[in-house]
């Protein structure tokens, strides 16, 4: 599968650990490559994102609606095995929980941060608070057999990405550059291919997003709980929090923490 990748190294000598991205749904690498890519390449990393298959540029788009998280980890696989170094992960919703998969088979893995992640029991908690919030967008999302239905307008991707205060330009901006999502990886994640929390003892850094009205707080707490960390809220940001205003403070956390981590 020939995916989509974008680098950013850093000017001088590049730290020995190198940094991969993995977006969530309905995004691709370029929503790394607006604010995150430049910051952690300046501080010195070797950053590379990628778009998973079906995704912004890479190959697939024709079979996305039935593709799985396995498949997707496969992709993140393709692209992290081309390293010298095993890459620290840096991943976003969706993302998250295909780290996590992949987390199962690569004990070699430094370290991940899981931003806003879905969490490894699943997003049945998010179903079923839409389903007494918004009722119609999960009903059709079921009978079209399509995610895309959740944000198919952009005032819709608002309301689950993003802060009420985001201006109407970026908005516009991000939503040109979104496209569909798999039907199956839903599936994945609601029980068909859970996470086996056992089996991962990478150290973990869990940041969600106080406004976010899919991957809840409460979520977030319970997935740091899980793995015997530390759930970090960041405050006054939505879902987005890569894409968010405060972005910075998120990038900059991470920094502390790969840091702290000597990575």
């Amino acid at each position: 599968m020939k995916l989509e990748i974008i680098n950013k190294k850093p000017d001088g000598k590049a730290r020995q650990t190198p940094l991969l991205f993995v977006h969530g749904k309905w995004h691709g690498a370029w929503c790394w490559d607006e604010y995150f890519l430049p910051y952690f390449a300046a501080h010195g990393y070797n950053c590379t994102a990628l778009s998973l298959r079906g995704h912004a540029g890479s190959d697939g788009r024709k079979g996305l609606r039935w593709y799985s998280i396995a498949d997707y980890v496969s992709d993140v696989e393709q692209v992290a095995s081309q390293f010298d170094t095993s890459p620290v992960i840096i991943a976003h919703s969706m993302g998250g929980f295909i780290t996590q998969k992949y987390l199962e088979k690569h004990p070699e893995t430094p370290a991940a941060a899981l931003l806003t992640a879905i969490p490894p029991t699943g997003l049945w908690p998010t179903i079923l608070t839409l389903l007494g919030q918004k009722p119609d967008l999960v009903l059709k999302t079921v009978a079209v057999l399509n995610p895309w239905v959740m944000i198919d307008t952009p005032e819709k991707a608002r309301w689950v990405l993003f802060s009420d205060n985001l201006s109407e330009e970026l908005l516009q901006k991000y939503y040109r550059q979104m496209n569909g999502e798999s039907f199956r990886s839903l599936l994945d994640e609601l029980g068909l291919n859970l996470i086996r929390t056992k089996m991962i003892q990478t150290p973990l850094l869990v940041i969600g997003a106080e406004n976010d009205t899919v991957i809840f707080p409460s979520m977030v707490q319970a997935t740091a709980q899980i793995y015997g960390a530390q759930a970090e809220i960041f405050p006054d940001m939505a879902h987005d929090v890569m894409l968010e205003a405060g972005w910075e403070k998120v990038a900059k956390r991470i920094l502390e923490w790969l840091e702290d981590n000597n990575l």
